[in-house]
């Protein structure tokens, strides 16, 4: 399985990269193709809206016709959007391009975590190195991205996906097992329902605030509609299980601290030190490191080590910002490994692609909240408002862990 569980880590790796990636590229893209600071908001919100609102319902099609075909079908979609996004010769095709790089990665991602819960013969170490590739992947992106940036254009952080997916593509027939959950039917209104929720709470938190009303309705009708679904998107038996939601608690948790923070610092770099994006990025090695070290050696105090990195974030010293990216590192690495692995065991085989699509929707959710009401408070604020979240959610899930008694998954 060494072959398969790399290939699906390293498409992992890819679709979470594209996430930070794009961040440092947002000058030199609203230079080139003359965009509003409006309007360059949406390079990032058509990819957040349609990753974010397709998530779930892509984890519970994928137990229902097949993970390996889901996961075949997200990279080339996938690809070809990234080779769309590097072409585009205006604004709205690269909006566009973007929304159907949402698309592709929403199919592909959980699809992958479902294929190696459910085929993996070592899970807990198969969803260490997944969670690795994940945390690393977002992390790199500061990093990869200034490098891109700086050498080849902004075109080229998007060109670099095509020949990866399309090598992945050619694979996957070859090395993957197929899988897939008990027969059942497909709960089309449930999953416009949630798709719907979770779409228009992103854009109510990103872009147009009333769509927040917009968005309650859409769940309270999924809610409405789960009751009387024979075979419900999401069935109720997970939401009543502590570990799962626990663990889909701590993957929120940490996007929305981790992510708005590694933000308020690259662009604090940039706009205040007037560094190049190449050096912001370069920075942020140790960060990167010690979220791939957190993730082998998963150390205890995840959150609270991100607590702390952030609280040492806000005192701005230069010896300060290195200790602070390695102890925030380290805890993301360590805490999303557990988060994953509790949140995948919580559930049974043929329920593994919705565990992964809603542990990655709660982490997807996690980053649009804590960017859309920290990045706003400034550096300061940002920072020790990240410190105290974390602090916070740390508290709240040590308190939950000791209360909830021990479940054996059947």
């Amino acid at each position: 399985m060494r072959l398969p569980v790399t290939l699906l880590c390293s498409a992992q790796f890819i679709v979470v990269l594209d996430a930070t990636i794009v961040a440092v590229a947002l000058p030199d893209i609203r230079q080139t193709l003359g965009m509003s600071p409006e309007s360059l908001q949406w390079v990032v919100t058509a990819y957040t809206l349609t990753f974010g609102g397709l998530l779930i319902a892509a984890g519970r099609l994928g137990d229902l016709i097949g993970r390996r075909r889901l996961f075949r079908a997200g990279l080339v979609t996938f690809g070809a959007a990234s080779l769309g996004c590097a072409l585009a010769p205006s604004a709205p095709a690269l909006v566009a391009a973007r929304a159907l790089q949402g698309v592709g990665a929403a199919l592909e991602m959980p699809a992958a975590l479902a294929l190696i819960t459910a085929t993996a013969p070592d899970r807990d170490r198969a969803v260490a190195l997944w969670t690795a590739a994940a945390a690393a992947g977002g992390a790199s992106g500061w990093v990869l991205g200034g490098v891109l940036v700086e050498t080849l254009g902004w075109p080229a952080i998007f060109a670099v996906n095509v020949p990866l997916c399309a090598l992945g593509a050619l694979l996957v027939p070859h090395v993957l097992p197929e899988s897939r959950g008990a027969p059942r039917g497909l709960d089309v209104a449930g999953s416009a329902a949630i798709t719907a929720g979770l779409a228009l709470l992103v854009l109510g938190l990103t872009q147009w605030p009333a769509a927040l009303p917009l968005a309650a309705a859409a769940f309270a009708a999924f809610a409405l509609i789960e009751r009387r679904a024979a075979d419900p998107i999401l069935p109720a038996s997970a939401l009543r299980r502590p570990a799962f939601m626990h663990a889909n608690g701590v993957a929120l948790a940490l996007t929305a601290t981790t992510t708005p923070a590694m933000f308020l610092a690259i662009l604090y770099q940039q706009e205040e030190l007037g560094r190049s994006a190449l050096a912001a990025g370069l920075w942020c090695v140790p960060f990167n490191l010690a979220v791939i070290a957190g993730s082998a050696l998963r150390p205890p105090g995840g959150l609270f080590a991100i607590a702390a990195g952030a609280a040492a974030l806000a005192t701005f010293s230069p010896v300060a910002l290195p200790v602070a990216f390695v102890v925030m590192g380290l805890g993301l690495g360590s805490a999303s490994v557990a988060a994953t692995a509790a949140g995948t065991r919580a559930l049974p085989d043929d329920e593994q692609g919705i565990a992964a699509g809603v542990l990655n929707a709660a982490a997807q959710i996690g980053t649009v909240v804590g960017v859309a009401a920290l990045v706003p408070l400034g550096y300061t604020e940002g920072f020790l408002a990240a410190a105290v979240a974390a602090l916070a959610a740390a508290t709240g899930s040590r308190r939950t862990s000791r209360r909830r008694p021990t479940m054996r998954r059947r």
